[in-house]
């Protein structure tokens, strides 16, 4: 494995801009092979946006510069044919609303089949048999009995499994799972995650997590990358982040989960509101939203750069790993678990 190859895929310097208004503003990251890197951050950061870009998902109106490499090969900019063979056989995504991507009008045997027949060439009997093995893989009761049934005809988290099996039927390097427990229960939100976790450590595929749930990121994620306003404004391992968050930003979301252990305390919520892409400010995107700000950052964009520990951290004045050891307001210990 060359140096240029070490990771299974690269993004950088990654735009992206819609009619003019540009929502990702140079996003450079890294998946390795079989690692699990977690995205977070508040509804319209850019989480999801990034890996629509990287897959040539977004529609026309969006234009995307920067570099997506697969192995080396480069993505952005490449022909419809060759990002239709990358999609499904080597990066797969699932969506965190399942009913509205699966096609209510063909049985799941169809769909799954369908998925087998492009990425592996599967047919018949052949496919079928795969089909069921999948299906028993994500946990489908009584697979051979229900491969002809429809999509109304499952329940929420039965169709987020099947979802996750037509995800599989090409044998991805890359399962990008965007907000996959949103819509489901807590107990199914759990065995979701589990099912993950376990097809992660089977098959050896990288995942890349995207989710608001801080707690369902420390289960399932070895790294995250935490998103502001399309940008990248901290990354690190869980570690570090669920023990001593530095920018002012990951802090604030830490502070405004509620903790179920302990007296009962006040959450301390983000002050003001995420900025309009249209009216950024000049400077640090959050400043206007952030208790240590200075005149240097409303004038100043900062840069994601390394830190002494290994993580990395755009932010002018972050909290100091002291003080962020020893706030009073810690880490709810079930989000370490």
């Amino acid at each position: 494995m060359t140096a240029a190859t070490a990771n299974l895929v690269e993004l950088r310097n990654l735009k992206v801009a819609f009619d003019g208004v540009q929502v990702l503003h140079g996003i450079d990251l890294d998946v390795a092979r079989g690692e699990a890197l977690g995205l977070v951050g508040e509804s319209g950061c850019g989480k999801s946006v990034t890996w629509l870009a990287a897959l040539g998902l977004l529609p026309g109106k969006a234009s995307v510069t920067g570099s997506v490499r697969l192995e080396g090969r480069e993505l952005c900019g490449s022909p419809r044919s060759t990002l239709e063979q990358v999609r499904g056989g080597r990066i797969a995504m699932i969506f965190q609303d399942p009913s509205s991507s699966l096609n209510p009008v063909l049985s799941i045997g169809r769909q799954i089949t369908e998925a087998l027949a492009i990425h592996r060439g599967l047919r018949g009997e052949a496919a079928k048999t795969e089909a069921l093995r999948l299906m028993d893989m994500v946990g489908i009761p009584d697979a051979r009995r229900r491969f002809d049934l429809y999509t109304h005809e499952f329940s929420g988290g039965q169709c987020q499994r099947l979802m996750i099996a037509m995800a599989l039927a090409g044998k991805p390097d890359l399962l990008i799972a965007d907000e996959p427990t949103t819509a489901l229960d807590a107990t199914i939100q759990a065995q979701i995650l589990d099912l993950l976790i376990r097809l992660q450590a089977e098959t050896g595929m990288a995942l890349v997590f995207i989710s608001h749930d801080l707690g369902a990121v420390s289960q399932v994620c070895e790294r995250v990358c935490v998103m502001y306003a399309g940008r990248i404004v901290e990354e690190g391992s869980v570690a570090q982040l669920f023990s001593s968050p530095r920018h002012p930003y990951t802090r604030g979301l830490f502070d405004a989960i509620p903790r179920i252990d302990g007296p009962r305390k006040r959450l301390i919520p983000i002050p003001g509101t995420v900025p309009n892409p249209k009216t950024l400010p000049q400077g640090c995107a959050f400043a206007p939203r952030c208790s240590r700000t200075t005149a240097f950052c409303e004038t100043s964009p900062p840069s994601l750069l390394p830190q002494k520990d290994g993580r990395k951290l755009a932010c002018a004045h972050p909290i100091e790993l002291a003080v962020a050891g020893k706030a009073e307001r810690k880490v709810p210990e079930d989000l370490l678990q």
